[in-house]
């Protein structure tokens, strides 16, 4: 049956028939795809795309997310493409779009990854398993308490330091359990000083895309005097169904840092 979509980026998809051979270029959402029963029609992953452990082992490595091969990628034949704005580039996308439809997302907060999740069910043909994750997304997220009750600083590098700001995501997301971005006046990925770091109740550390470790911990914590705590980026970052295990996590993340105010 002919399916006809907009992706995330207003482009319009003609999808003739459910695709059986998928080029998915975007980590958290191979492990989505898979978690939908499309383990099959998965042909090509990045490098990256370490979930679920096999992804990487039953469909050809294209090469990462920045520096795909797109002669790779043309040689599975591809009936699918998914990409995502932000982590992947136009100069890669726009070629492969050329003579294959391409699915972009773009992820800014936790209302367009469900309809990530919603779209990608349609094309697929798997409406029923995407709406269950929706579902059970939305059932953990209804009685949750999003007063602003923990002001962080969110770091992603390191040499420059790196934090998110406001319209990213990862300060999206983590608002909806109460943490309140000290740099949402800032957009994107602005790059900072620890001595700018203030005001704060607790510094988290990413585990991607640097990873941070227990000696950095103790570097920055000794130097702002401020809390700090290493965090798993995926259940931060990753807006697909990850999102499901996210969400105890970010509420006993909370929790923690209350508790030791």
């Amino acid at each position: 049956r002919r399916l006809t979509i907009y992706d995330q980026t207003g482009n319009k998809l003609t999808i003739n028939k459910p695709p059986t051979r998928i080029v998915c270029l975007v980590p958290s959402i191979t492990e989505l795809l898979f978690s939908i029963g499309l383990e099959k029609q998965i042909v090509g992953v990045t490098k990256f795309c370490e979930n679920p452990v096999h992804a990487r082992k039953v469909a050809k490595i294209i090469g990462g997310t920045k520096n795909p091969h797109l002669d790779k990628i043309m040689d599975l034949n591809p009936d699918l493409i998914i990409a995502n704005k932000e982590e992947n580039r136009k100069e890669d996308v726009l070629p492969l779009a050329e003579s294959i439809p391409v699915y972009v997302s773009s992820i800014k907060n936790l209302e367009d990854a469900l309809t990530m999740i919603n779209d990608l069910g349609k094309i697929t043909h798997r409406s029923e398993e995407a709406d269950s994750i929706i579902t059970a997304i939305n059932a953990s997220l209804s009685n949750i308490d999003r007063t602003p009750t923990v002001r962080m600083c969110y770091l992603i590098w390191k040499d420059p330091y790196m934090t998110v700001g406001g319209d990213t995501f990862i300060s999206q997301f983590m608002s909806e359990f109460g943490f309140e971005n000290i740099f949402s006046n800032h957009k994107r990925y602005p790059g900072i000083e620890l001595d700018q770091i203030h005001t704060c109740d607790v510094i988290l550390l990413s585990s991607e895309p640097f990873p941070f470790k227990e000696d950095h911990r103790n570097e920055i914590e000794k130097v702002t005097g401020l809390p700090t705590m290493l965090v798993d980026g995926s259940f931060c970052s990753w807006y697909g169904s990850r999102l499901v295990k996210a969400i105890p996590y970010l509420l006993s993340l909370k929790n923690t840092v209350v508790s030791a105010q």
